[in-house]
């Protein structure tokens, strides 16, 4: 039955509840306006529900495996390890389930109404949201466009039991013997490790010349090492032609070399990049702009070619990552709200949860040189700090981009444990204009993987203390 159609009114209007949306709304409702966010399938979006977060737990899970099977180097040594994938499976859904519940119990305390149902733009003004058995008009002063992206699927692989995405590779019943993943960035490299720390025979087909393309070749070489050691094999410059499917497994047609060759697994995953979910919200009734990628135009204060409508996320221009799109709804909630708030992509960090960790934030060595930037690049080996080499863990380094005249901090890469974490110090040294002095002189607790960015800072000084100049 459809329920009576009266408009409701609201201030903002935020459509899509992930990382992006949710932050978006609790900030402009921490500004006073009335909001309303619209949510089709799950609070906290791809990120919470099926990406960064559970993908994390994976990773956790399988690097515990790991180093209980191969501690015996530090004297531990254990018999009979096993794993039990269910409960795996069950307690990487209560990490989900915690953050999700969380999300809503935030959006609710800061006042925000939550709708469930698909938004679509009547006018510049309104929007119908439409679920199963009704249909509602909402008006508002402003509108917000977070709606995420989602796996691109290749013609000659389309997604069935076997060949999977990252969502389908996170929700899998058993740890298979055997995986194809189709890419090697991000995301095929980060689950394609943790399956392989379970004991899977993963192979990657990278159709670059490395893998983790977006990173410096001495970071990605360190992680395809280790990749290597876990019996990873890493087939480079490599075009996926095909795939024949059975009730059991895959065949994967691949060319590398001027060959075309085959490989058999249980699961074939594809991770070559995500599209932007511009479509069906009626974007075209309301003439909002965008590229031939569908991704949207938006100014510095992520304003869209209709002055009253936002757009923030995977289906804007840059990274597809859950931090900028986070940062991005803060910016637009607060130019509604008529602060002078833009984006500034500076000091936004990229990370990768392999092994070992990748880091980076700003300008790398090659992008400072290439713009003609006259810089210093020092760089620090985790094998020379004691927290490392307490870990077990000292393959890796960071490296410090500072320009030569004043010292001033304008990029950081870190390959090491503990990456992911380090890196926030930096992000926070470049957007504050701050010197590698600055970081020198101050003091970092000892021992920790904290000291390894203070000297860094040091030998950019041209003083280190815990390596020979």
């Amino acid at each position: 039955m459809v329920v009576g159609d009266f408009p409701i009114e609201t201030d903002t209007l935020v459509i899509g509840a992930g990382p992006g949306g949710y932050v978006a709304a609790i900030r402009a409702a921490q500004l006073g306006q009335k909001v309303t966010i619209v949510e089709k399938a799950n609070m906290g979006g791809v990120c919470l529900n099926v990406g960064c977060i559970p993908s994390k737990a994976l990773i956790t899970a399988g690097h515990r495996y790991e180093h209980a099977l191969h501690s015996e180097d530090i004297g531990v040594i254990a018999e009979n390890v096993k794993v039990d994938f269910s409960k795996v499976q069950a307690w990487k859904a209560s990490v989900v389930n915690k953050l999700t519940g969380g999300v809503e119990g935030l959006l609710k305390g800061n006042k925000v109404n939550i709708v469930r149902g698909e938004a679509y733009f009547v006018d510049e003004n309104s929007i119908r949201v439409m679920d199963d058995n009704s249909a509602q008009t909402y008006t508002f002063k402003n509108a917000i466009i977070a709606t995420g992206s989602t796996p691109i699927e290749l013609p000659a692989f389309k997604y069935s039991n076997r060949v999977i995405n990252s969502t389908g590779a996170l929700a899998l019943k058993e740890i298979p013997k055997s995986m194809v993943v189709i890419g090697g960035g991000y995301i095929g490299t980060e689950l394609g490790g943790a399956y392989a720390n379970f004991g899977t025979k993963v192979t990657i087909l990278e159709g670059m010349d490395d893998i983790l393309a977006g990173f410096e070749k001495q970071m990605s070489s360190l992680v395809a090492k280790n990749l290597k050691k876990k019996g990873v094999e890493i087939v480079t410059k490599a075009l996926a032609k095909g795939v024949e499917e059975s009730e059991n497994g895959v065949v994967v047609t691949y060319e590398a070399k001027g060959e075309t060759k085959t490989v058999e697994a249980d699961y074939v995953l594809v991770t070559v990049g995500r599209r932007p979910n511009t479509e069906e919200l009626g974007l075209e009734q309301i003439n909002v702009k965008k590229s031939e990628r569908g991704l949207i135009e938006i100014d510095k204060q992520c304003r869209t070619s209709v002055k009253n409508i936002f757009a923030i996320g995977d289906i804007v221009e840059g990274p597809p990552l859950a931090h900028k799109a986070s940062y991005e709804g803060k910016i637009a909630a607060e130019a509604i709200g008529g602060h002078p708030a833009e984006i500034d992509y500076l000091a936004i960090p990229a990370v990768v949860f392999s092994d070992p960790e990748l880091a980076s934030v700003g300008y790398t060595e090659k992008q400072a040189k290439e713009e003609g930037l006259d810089i210093v690049a020092a760089k620090f080996p985790f094998a020379a700090n004691g927290r490392a080499l307490s870990l077990n863990s000292t393959d890796g380094f960071m490296k410090l981009i500072t320009t030569k005249e004043d010292g001033v901090v304008i990029g950081a890469q870190i390959a090491g444990a503990g990456a992911s974490d380090m890196i926030s110090e930096l992000s926070l040294a470049i957007e504050a204009g701050m010197t590698a002095e600055d970081i020198a002189m101050t003091i970092h607790a000892h021992p920790t993987l904290g000291e390894i960015t203070m000297e860094t800072a040091e030998v950019a000084l041209g003083m280190p203390i815990h390596i020979i100049k």
